[in-house]
């Protein structure tokens, strides 16, 4: 059976070195990514260079290889629960990031849905003082209560604090990871993680299950983050930081950035004090982002993809779609009345929530379209 546009943009992005630049390079090639199915070796090398060309080419043959074990550990990962891969060529897929030129595709363990949200981007020092992490909660509760997603990196200090407020203001928030989703790093929110899924978030990377989290991993992180949101705001930055990468990228995505000031003796706010001098805007209450990014939210927040009916889907999705009903129901009991395996309904309700067809949540499941 011959792979799909999307099952060969996900082997493509399993390819050493290959990124988004490659990937736009290789789009003015070609019609499809099943082109490269018919490529000669030769002209694969000049676009996926030596050592991914010879990779390709053996998964091309009898899908095995390295790159052929790569994929199918991801289908073992997939297969386990709220588990997805989002591509730049589904619906699913952010809009805001496809306009910075973000990743080819998008490893998530949660709901793909909460991507399309509104999101601000809350970011900081990792080693916070006690008012920036009290400022942290307290405007990450706000904003998330107010039904904006917030999202950030899941480090210790202002991340875990922003991701700990949306959850107190019982909304949603995302992490960007700079490592595969199969080692939440640090370690110590893996707790943390969980229950952000587990009320309706997502933890997402652009790297491959088994990538370990590195440096030079995290200018790119950062640039998912700032990608994903609306706006980004910074409490609390050294002049020399990550946060400060982040702002800046939001800078160039064309995206606001807020900024909360801080005491003129303290590094953690020298480079807060340095972005409100190169303009960025200087908040104190979380009432004033909202204010400024609400005339915005028709620009930026998008429908919700569903499937417009029955018919788009397969015969399994439907037998499942139909054993739902009108109530909702557990995956247990979905389990005995589909008599299906545990692996193949897992990978069938991922389908439909993909598609928009079902939501799932820690009460059942139940569907979203008739």
């Amino acid at each position: 059976m011959q792979p799909s546009e999307r099952d060969i943009l996900i082997a493509l992005h399993h390819l050493p070195g290959l990124g988004p630049q490659t990937w736009l390079k290789l789009e003015q090639l070609i019609q499809s990514p099943v082109d490269l199915l018919d490529w000669p070796k030769a002209k694969l090398i000049q676009g996926l260079g030596e050592n991914g060309a010879q990779l390709f080419c053996q998964w091309r043959a009898n899908r095995q290889g390295w790159l052929g074990a790569r994929l199918d550990a991801l289908a073992r990962w997939l297969e386990q629960e709220k588990r997805h891969v989002v591509t730049i060529l589904d619906d699913l897929y952010p809009p805001l990031l496809k306009e910075t030129s973000g990743p080819l595709l998008l490893y998530v363990a949660g709901d793909p849905l909460v991507l399309n949200l509104p999101q601000i981007a809350v970011v900081g020092a990792r080693k916070a003082t006690a008012a920036g992490l009290k400022t942290a909660h307290h405007f990450s509760q706000a904003l998330a209560s107010g039904g904006y997603g917030i999202t950030s990196g899941l480090a210790l200090g202002i991340d875990t604090q922003a991701h700990l407020g949306a959850l107190a203001g019982l909304g949603k928030t995302v992490a960007v990871l700079g490592c595969g989703l199969d080692k939440i790093y640090p370690a110590r929110n893996t707790a943390l993680a969980a229950e952000m899924i587990g009320q309706g978030g997502a933890i997402i990377s652009e790297f491959a299950l088994g990538v370990q989290p590195e440096p030079g991993h995290f200018p790119r992180r950062n640039r998912i983050i700032s990608g994903l949101s609306m706006a980004t705001l910074v409490i609390e930055a050294a002049l020399k930081s990550g946060s400060l990468i982040t702002a800046r990228q939001a800078l160039e995505q064309n995206r606001e950035v807020f900024v909360i000031p801080g005491s003129i003796y303290s590094e953690v706010s020298a480079g807060c004090h340095w972005l409100i001098r190169e303009g960025a805007t200087l908040v104190d209450k979380p009432e004033q982002i909202a204010e400024q990014l609400g005339s915005q939210l028709a620009l930026f927040a998008q429908p919700e993809p569903a499937v417009q009916s029955v018919a788009a889907l397969t015969a399994r999705q439907r037998k499942i779609l139909q054993l739902i009903g009108r109530e909702r129901v557990d995956f247990e009991e979905l389990l005995s009345l589909s008599s299906l395996s545990v692996a193949a309904l897992h990978q069938a309700l991922g389908e439909l929530e993909m598609l928009g067809a079902i939501a799932s949540c820690e009460q059942g499941i139940e569907r979203r379209f008739t």
